[in-house]
C-alpha cells in the first residue's frame, strides 16, 4: 500500500481474539520470522495469484496455489474484500440486500455468515480437487453439491452464485422437509434464471435419493438431523462434507453417570449440556475419521454473529484408521456408557473399517 508516497507491506494477523495490522518497509519485513511465528494459516496474495499455507499438527506445511490474478490496491483504508457483491441479485431475492443493493442492517450477521461459509468452501473445494479427491468439474460432469436441510437456502444460492462466478460448472440440490421452502426457493431460482442448475426438494434427508454427490453441506440442521445428513453423505460417497451442527440432545439424555473426575462438570446442568455438545461433535468427527475421512473442526464465523459457529470439515481419502483411533473410540463410548445416533446410523461402515 501507499502511505505518504511510500510503498509499504501490510501484514494482518489474528490470534483468535483480535486482528492486528502492521505496516513494514520492504527492508523491515522478515519473511522467515513471519512464516515461523506460530500461525496455522497464512495467505499471501500478489498480482499473479495467491498462496495459502496451512501448518498441520505434525508441523507439516500444506501449500495451495491460486492463479487467479488480483488487482493491486495501494489504498490505505481499504474495504475488506468480499466474495459476493452486496448488489448480487440473489442477495436481494432472499432478503439480505435492499433494492439499492445495500445489506440490510438487520441482515448483516446473515451476510457475514454467508461470506465466511464461502471462505471455507472455496479453499476446501479447490484443495480436494487438486488432491484428486474430487474430479475436476466440467460441462459434461458438473460439480454436484447437496444442501441437506437447506431452509431458506441462503448458503445454497451463495455457493451457486460464487462458483458460477468462478466459471465452475455446478449443479446444486437443496433438500428440506418443508414444502413451503421448496416452493419459495424454486420460485427464487426461476426468478434468477438458474432453475436449470438448481433443484429443491421437499423430503426427509434420510430418504433423499440423488445419483451423484461431490459435496454435502448441512448447516444448523437440528439435533439428530445433523447425524442424518452425515450418514446420508457417507452412504452416497460424498467427497467433501461441511457440517455445522445446531442443537444437541441425543447424548445429553444418555449421560446418566459420568466417569470420574468428570462428575465435577456434569453435576452442573449448564456444564453438562455444553460437555455433551462437545462430546457429540468430537465423536461425529472421529467416526468420520475412522471410516476414511480426513477431518478437522473449525470456527467458520465469529461467535458474535451466531452461537452455532463450529464446523466439521471432512474430506474422503479412504485412509484406514490406525489402532489408536479405533481404541480411543471404543474407550470413549465405554467410559461414558453412550452410543451416539451417528454410531447407530453408520454401524456397518464403522464395523467394516475397524475389522478390516
Amino acid at each position: 500500500m501507499s502511505i505518504k508516497g511510500e510503498i509499504l507491506l501490510q501484514v494482518m494477523s489474528n490470534d483468535g481474539r483480535q486482528t492486528t495490522t502492521k505496516n513494514y518497509t520492504p527492508r523491515e519485513i522478515d519473511v522467515t520470522a513471519l512464516l515461523s511465528s506460530g500461525y496455522a494459516n497464512i495467505l499471501v496474495e500478489h498480482t499473479q495469484g495467491s498462496m495459502a499455507i496451512r501448518i498441520t499438527k505434525k508441523q507439516e506445511a500444506l501449500v495451495h496455489f491460486e492463479t487467479t490474478p488480483n488487482d493491486q490496491n495501494l489504498e490505505h483504508d481499504r474495504a475488506k474484500a468480499r466474495l459476493l457483491d452486496s448488489a448480487d441479485p440473489f442477495l436481494r431475492a432472499v432478503g439480505i440486500s435492499d433494492s439499492a443493493g445495500n445489506i440490510k442492517p438487520s441482515r448483516q450477521d446473515k451476510y457475514r455468515q454467508v461470506e465466511e461459509f464461502l471462505r471455507v468452501l472455496a479453499p476446501s473445494l479447490s484443495g480436494a480437487i487438486e488432491a484428486g479427491h474430487i474430479e475436476k468439474p466440467s460441462e459434461s460432469k458438473p460439480l454436484s453439491i447437496v444442501d441437506l436441510g437447506c431452509g431458506h437456502a441462503y448458503l445454497t444460492f451463495a455457493a451457486h452464485q460464487y462458483l458460477t462466478s468462478k466459471a465452475m460448472p455446478v449443479r446444486i440440490v437443496g433438500v428440506d422437509v418443508r414444502e413451503e421452502s421448496r416452493l419459495r426457493n424454486s420460485a427464487i431460482a426461476k426468478e434468477l434464471g438458474i432453475i436449470k442448475t438448481m433443484e429443491f426438494r421437499a423430503e426427509e434427508i434420510k430418504s433423499s435419493t440423488i445419483d451423484h454427490v461431490d459435496v454435502a453441506i448441512a448447516l444448523h440442521a437440528c439435533d439428530t438431523a445433523t447425524d442424518d445428513a452425515i450418514a446420508w453423505a457417507v452412504r452416497n460417497s460424498a467427497k467433501l462434507l461441511l457440517i455445522a451442527p445446531c442443537c444437541h440432545h441425543d447424548l445429553q439424555s444418555q449421560i446418566k453417570q459420568s466417569p470420574e473426575p468428570w462428575g465435577l462438570l456434569t453435576k452442573h446442568g449448564l456444564m453438562k449440556e455444553r460437555l455433551a455438545d462437545l462430546l457429540t461433535d468430537a465423536l461425529r468427527a472421529h467416526i468420520l475419521k475412522i471410516i476414511g475421512y480426513r477431518t478437522d473442526v473449525i470456527e467458520f464465523v465469529g461467535g458474535e454473529h451466531t452461537p452455532r459457529n463450529m464446523m466439521i470439515r471432512a474430506v474422503k481419502t479412504s485412509a484406514k484408521p490406525d489402532q489408536f483411533d479405533i481404541d480411543t473410540y471404543h474407550q470413549m463410548l465405554a467410559q461414558w456408557k453412550i452410543k451416539p445416533i451417528l454410531a447407530e446410523l453408520l454401524e456397518d461402515e464403522i464395523n467394516a473399517s475397524t475389522q478390516s
